[in-house]
């Protein structure tokens, strides 16, 4: 086993998961994108955000993001809907470009707050190298979803995996780890509150 090696940007990931593996609930849909039951993951952001602070600041630090097509639109391949700008309103909170991988092009999206949402038709070392290009002193945050997180950790692009997990158990849904293989976690650090346990995992392989 050896500890990748670190690279000019470190590449993080920071999901909210059920006790049960789960960071989507089943039956997600354009009206329900967490599924049911998933909104109750994220609790803690929202309920005792002061507590969590260090938290919620590492999740929204990165220098650029990146995210697959269904954590941007929802469920559903095919075309793009021009007229959808994403779940966040007109200021989403990454205040950063952000990499959408895609089948499907579509012009660049800017919004209010420095949020641009660049579409990315090649594949996820691609989206990585123009993150790279577009950060290149910050660290660059895999922001998911599941799918994506699981390319990127069995490709051996993350380095930290940052768990933030809820004392609930959704049953069905979306597994964060299901196929990934010969990937080793070491438990960094453990913390929490009531509503949520955060534990950093370096990477290693």
């Amino acid at each position: 086993m050896k500890v990748q090696p670190k690279s000019m940007n470190r590449v993080t990931c920071d999901l909210t998961v059920s006790l049960d593996g789960f960071l989507a609930g089943p039956n997600q849909s354009p009206t329900t994108p967490l599924g049911e039951g998933g909104e109750d993951l994220h609790r803690w952001m929202f309920e005792e955000p002061e507590a969590n602070a260090a938290a919620i600041q590492g999740i929204l630090s990165a220098g650029a993001y990146i995210m697959g097509r269904n954590m941007f639109a929802g469920p559903g391949p095919g075309p793009w809907d021009q007229d959808w700008r994403g779940w966040w309103g007109e200021e989403p909170p990454y205040h950063a470009p952000v990499f959408v991988l895609a089948h499907h092009s579509r012009p660049p999206l800017e919004m209010q707050g420095g949020t641009t949402f660049n579409f990315v038709t090649d594949g996820i070392e691609s989206a990585l190298a123009k993150a790279r290009v577009a950060a290149p002193d910050a660290e660059i945050a895999i922001a998911g979803g599941a799918e994506t997180v699981r390319q990127y950790l069995s490709a051996g692009l993350i380095d930290e995996l940052r768990l933030h997990i809820a004392p609930i158990l959704l049953g069905a849904g979306e597994r964060l780890l299901d196929g990934v293989e010969n990937v080793k976690l070491e438990p960094t650090e453990v913390s929490g509150t009531r509503l949520v346990t955060h534990v950093r995992y370096l990477v290693i392989r």
